[in-house]
Protein backbone atom coordinates (compact mmCIF):
# COMPACT_ATOMS: atom_id res chain seq x y z
CA UNK A 1 0.00 0.00 0.00
CA UNK A 2 1.39 3.39 -0.86
CA UNK A 3 0.15 7.15 0.01
CA UNK A 4 1.11 9.76 -2.27
CA UNK A 5 0.31 13.19 -1.84
CA UNK A 6 0.40 14.73 -5.30
CA UNK A 7 -1.13 18.34 -5.64
CA UNK A 8 -2.01 20.76 -2.66
CA UNK A 9 -2.15 24.64 -2.44
CA UNK A 10 1.24 25.57 -1.28
CA UNK A 11 -0.46 28.75 0.01
CA UNK A 12 -3.11 26.61 2.27
CA UNK A 13 -2.91 28.82 5.37
CA UNK A 14 -3.07 32.51 3.90
CA UNK A 15 -5.96 31.08 1.40
CA UNK A 16 -8.09 29.95 5.12
CA UNK A 17 -7.67 32.85 6.64
CA UNK A 18 -8.30 35.02 3.67
CA UNK A 19 -11.29 33.67 2.66
CA UNK A 20 -12.45 33.76 6.82
CA UNK A 21 -11.64 37.12 6.78
CA UNK A 22 -13.59 37.97 3.42
CA UNK A 23 -16.78 37.76 5.63
CA UNK A 24 -14.72 39.88 8.47
CA UNK A 25 -12.42 41.89 7.22
CA UNK A 26 -13.00 43.44 3.95
CA UNK A 27 -10.11 45.37 3.49
CA UNK A 28 -7.43 42.72 3.92
CA UNK A 29 -6.46 41.22 0.73
CA UNK A 30 -4.03 38.04 0.78
CA UNK A 31 -0.97 39.32 0.04
CA UNK A 32 -1.28 41.40 3.28
CA UNK A 33 -2.26 38.46 5.13
CA UNK A 34 1.09 36.71 3.85
CA UNK A 35 2.71 39.30 5.29
CA UNK A 36 1.37 38.39 8.66
CA UNK A 37 3.67 36.52 11.14
CA UNK A 38 3.21 32.77 12.20
CA UNK A 39 1.95 33.19 15.28
CA UNK A 40 -0.97 35.73 14.29
CA UNK A 41 -2.09 33.53 11.39
CA UNK A 42 -1.93 30.18 13.69
CA UNK A 43 -3.93 32.41 15.89
CA UNK A 44 -6.73 32.88 13.80
CA UNK A 45 -6.82 29.02 12.53
CA UNK A 46 -7.42 27.98 16.03
CA UNK A 47 -10.20 30.64 16.10
CA UNK A 48 -11.41 28.71 12.92
CA UNK A 49 -11.25 25.60 14.03
CA UNK A 50 -14.27 26.42 16.78
CA UNK A 51 -15.96 28.00 14.37
CA UNK A 52 -17.71 27.27 11.06
CA UNK A 53 -15.55 26.15 8.46
CA UNK A 54 -17.07 26.98 4.87
CA UNK A 55 -12.96 28.30 4.51
CA UNK A 56 -11.59 25.12 4.77
CA UNK A 57 -13.46 24.01 1.42
CA UNK A 58 -10.99 26.34 -0.26
CA UNK A 59 -8.18 23.79 0.41
CA UNK A 60 -7.92 20.54 -1.49
CA UNK A 61 -5.08 17.54 -1.62
CA UNK A 62 -4.80 15.26 -4.71
CA UNK A 63 -3.59 11.67 -3.50
CA UNK A 64 -2.19 9.32 -5.39
CA UNK A 65 -3.08 5.61 -3.47
CA UNK A 66 -1.61 2.18 -4.66
CA UNK A 67 -1.54 -1.32 -3.70
CA UNK A 68 -4.63 -1.55 -2.18
CA UNK A 69 -7.71 -3.79 -2.42
CA UNK A 70 -11.21 -2.91 -4.64
CA UNK A 71 -13.14 -3.54 -1.36
CA UNK A 72 -11.45 -0.86 -0.27
CA UNK A 73 -11.95 1.77 -2.63
CA UNK A 74 -15.79 0.84 -2.80
CA UNK A 75 -15.79 1.74 0.74
CA UNK A 76 -13.65 4.83 -0.10
CA UNK A 77 -16.25 6.06 -3.29
CA UNK A 78 -19.11 6.01 -0.73
CA UNK A 79 -17.59 9.38 0.11
CA UNK A 80 -19.41 11.59 -2.29
CA UNK A 81 -17.62 15.07 -1.48
CA UNK A 82 -14.65 13.99 -3.77
CA UNK A 83 -13.32 13.40 -6.62
CA UNK A 84 -11.98 9.86 -8.06
CA UNK A 85 -10.40 8.47 -11.33
CA UNK A 86 -9.78 4.63 -10.44
CA UNK A 87 -8.10 1.81 -12.77
CA UNK A 88 -10.31 0.22 -14.75
CA UNK A 89 -11.01 -3.97 -14.71
CA UNK A 90 -13.24 -3.28 -18.03
CA UNK A 91 -10.29 -2.06 -19.82
CA UNK A 92 -6.90 -2.81 -18.04
CA UNK A 93 -5.56 -7.26 -17.90
CA UNK A 94 -4.77 -7.39 -13.87
CA UNK A 95 -3.80 -10.79 -13.74
CA UNK A 96 -0.49 -9.77 -12.65
CA UNK A 97 -1.93 -7.59 -9.44
CA UNK A 98 -1.52 -8.94 -6.53
CA UNK A 99 -4.47 -9.55 -3.99
CA UNK A 100 -4.79 -8.17 -0.76
CA UNK A 101 -4.66 -11.01 2.10
CA UNK A 102 -5.87 -9.76 5.80
CA UNK A 103 -3.97 -12.65 7.00
CA UNK A 104 -1.79 -15.66 6.41
CA UNK A 105 -4.59 -17.84 5.46
CA UNK A 106 -3.65 -20.76 2.95
CA UNK A 107 -6.81 -21.87 1.83
CA UNK A 108 -7.62 -17.47 1.12
CA UNK A 109 -4.34 -17.71 -0.92
CA UNK A 110 -5.04 -20.99 -2.75
CA UNK A 111 -8.30 -19.85 -3.20
CA UNK A 112 -7.20 -16.28 -4.83
CA UNK A 113 -4.47 -17.93 -6.89
CA UNK A 114 -7.07 -20.39 -8.85
CA UNK A 115 -9.05 -16.72 -9.44
CA UNK A 116 -6.65 -15.48 -10.96
CA UNK A 117 -5.28 -18.30 -12.64
CA UNK A 118 -8.70 -18.90 -14.42
CA UNK A 119 -8.92 -14.94 -15.53
CA UNK A 120 -5.77 -15.21 -17.28
CA UNK A 121 -6.70 -18.61 -18.60
CA UNK A 122 -10.23 -16.53 -20.09
CA UNK A 123 -8.48 -13.58 -21.35
CA UNK A 124 -6.15 -15.76 -23.24
CA UNK A 125 -9.22 -17.64 -25.26
CA UNK A 126 -10.99 -14.65 -25.67
CA UNK A 127 -12.96 -13.85 -23.57
CA UNK A 128 -13.05 -10.04 -22.93
CA UNK A 129 -11.24 -8.78 -19.81
CA UNK A 130 -14.88 -6.82 -19.08
CA UNK A 131 -16.58 -10.03 -18.93
CA UNK A 132 -13.57 -12.33 -17.19
CA UNK A 133 -12.60 -9.70 -14.12
CA UNK A 134 -16.26 -10.48 -12.58
CA UNK A 135 -14.55 -13.67 -11.26
CA UNK A 136 -11.83 -12.11 -9.69
CA UNK A 137 -11.55 -11.62 -6.24
CA UNK A 138 -12.61 -7.95 -4.01
CA UNK A 139 -9.27 -8.19 -2.81
CA UNK A 140 -7.63 -7.66 -5.89
CA UNK A 141 -5.54 -4.80 -5.52
CA UNK A 142 -5.90 -1.33 -7.74
CA UNK A 143 -5.19 2.35 -7.48
CA UNK A 144 -6.92 5.12 -7.44
CA UNK A 145 -6.68 8.86 -7.18
CA UNK A 146 -8.35 11.04 -4.75
CA UNK A 147 -9.50 14.44 -4.67
CA UNK A 148 -10.84 16.16 -1.47
CA UNK A 149 -11.14 19.71 0.53
CA UNK A 150 -9.64 20.14 3.84
CA UNK A 151 -13.06 20.02 5.21
CA UNK A 152 -14.05 16.60 4.00
CA UNK A 153 -10.89 15.19 5.22
CA UNK A 154 -11.69 16.63 8.51
CA UNK A 155 -15.10 14.66 8.67
CA UNK A 156 -13.29 11.73 7.45
CA UNK A 157 -11.23 11.57 9.98
CA UNK A 158 -13.74 11.39 12.37
CA UNK A 159 -14.45 8.22 11.40
CA UNK A 160 -12.08 6.48 9.18
CA UNK A 161 -9.52 7.08 11.86
CA UNK A 162 -11.26 5.20 14.63
CA UNK A 163 -10.44 1.64 15.70
CA UNK A 164 -13.78 0.40 14.26
CA UNK A 165 -13.27 1.45 10.89
CA UNK A 166 -11.80 -1.58 8.72
CA UNK A 167 -7.63 -1.62 8.99
CA UNK A 168 -6.79 -1.20 5.30
CA UNK A 169 -8.90 1.96 5.51
CA UNK A 170 -7.17 3.32 8.94
CA UNK A 171 -3.91 2.23 7.44
CA UNK A 172 -4.67 4.48 4.36
CA UNK A 173 -6.19 7.01 6.16
CA UNK A 174 -3.33 7.46 8.97
CA UNK A 175 -0.90 7.70 5.41
CA UNK A 176 -3.06 10.61 4.01
CA UNK A 177 -2.80 12.60 7.77
CA UNK A 178 0.52 12.23 7.59
CA UNK A 179 0.99 13.49 3.59
CA UNK A 180 -1.12 16.61 4.64
CA UNK A 181 1.06 17.20 7.89
CA UNK A 182 4.23 16.87 6.39
CA UNK A 183 3.86 19.84 3.94
CA UNK A 184 1.02 21.78 6.55
CA UNK A 185 2.09 20.34 10.11
CA UNK A 186 -0.79 23.22 11.35
CA UNK A 187 -3.66 20.73 10.23
CA UNK A 188 -3.12 18.21 12.02
CA UNK A 189 -5.23 19.31 14.89
CA UNK A 190 -7.76 19.48 12.59
CA UNK A 191 -7.66 15.85 11.07
CA UNK A 192 -8.62 13.76 14.44
CA UNK A 193 -10.41 11.39 15.06
CA UNK A 194 -13.60 11.93 16.41
CA UNK A 195 -12.86 10.95 20.50
CA UNK A 196 -10.29 12.87 19.97
CA UNK A 197 -11.41 15.66 18.97
CA UNK A 198 -13.98 15.78 20.98
CA UNK A 199 -13.76 13.28 23.68
CA UNK A 200 -16.70 11.75 22.81
CA UNK A 201 -16.77 8.17 21.74
CA UNK A 202 -18.98 7.54 18.08
CA UNK A 203 -19.24 4.34 18.41
CA UNK A 204 -20.38 3.69 22.16
CA UNK A 205 -21.64 0.14 21.35
CA UNK A 206 -18.06 -1.21 20.07
CA UNK A 207 -17.09 -1.78 24.21
CA UNK A 208 -13.87 -3.68 22.49
CA UNK A 209 -12.22 -0.35 22.01
CA UNK A 210 -9.01 -0.20 23.57
CA UNK A 211 -9.32 3.76 23.56
CA UNK A 212 -13.14 3.94 24.61
CA UNK A 213 -12.34 4.11 28.50
CA UNK A 214 -10.62 7.61 28.33
CA UNK A 215 -13.54 9.21 26.01
CA UNK A 216 -16.52 10.89 27.87
CA UNK A 217 -19.75 8.63 28.63
CA UNK A 218 -22.72 11.13 27.49
CA UNK A 219 -26.24 8.71 28.96
CA UNK A 220 -29.33 9.15 27.35
CA UNK A 221 -30.44 11.04 30.74
CA UNK A 222 -27.63 14.04 30.06
CA UNK A 223 -28.91 14.30 26.08
CA UNK A 224 -32.71 14.23 27.39
CA UNK A 225 -31.55 17.02 30.05
CA UNK A 226 -29.67 19.03 27.43
CA UNK A 227 -32.66 18.53 24.33
CA UNK A 228 -34.85 19.98 27.19
CA UNK A 229 -32.68 23.03 27.71
CA UNK A 230 -32.83 23.33 23.78
CA UNK A 231 -36.34 23.25 23.57
CA UNK A 232 -37.01 25.63 26.30
CA UNK A 233 -34.48 28.07 25.16
CA UNK A 234 -35.53 31.10 23.18
CA UNK A 235 -31.84 32.94 22.43
CA UNK A 236 -30.76 34.81 18.65
CA UNK A 237 -26.73 35.37 18.67
CA UNK A 238 -25.68 38.64 17.95
CA UNK A 239 -22.57 38.15 16.36
CA UNK A 240 -19.62 41.56 16.09
CA UNK A 241 -16.77 41.04 14.41
CA UNK A 242 -13.86 42.40 14.79
CA UNK A 243 -10.37 42.06 14.01
CA UNK A 244 -11.16 39.38 12.13
CA UNK A 245 -13.26 37.36 14.48
CA UNK A 246 -16.86 37.33 15.78
CA UNK A 247 -17.10 38.30 19.20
Amino acid sequence: MKVELIDYQKNALDLLIYTKNTRLMADETLKTISEWPIEKKLDHLDYMRKTIQSSFEFVSYTFAISGVSRSFTHQLVRTRKASYAQESQRTVDVRNAEVYSPSNNAEFDSAAQLAKYTYANLVDKGVPVQDAREILPTGINTSIIMKVDLRELSHMAEVRLCTRTAGQYQQVFREMKQRVVEVHPYFGQHIQVACVKTGICCFPNYTDCPVQEHTIKVTDEQKGKIECAWITTDHVANPIAKNGKTM
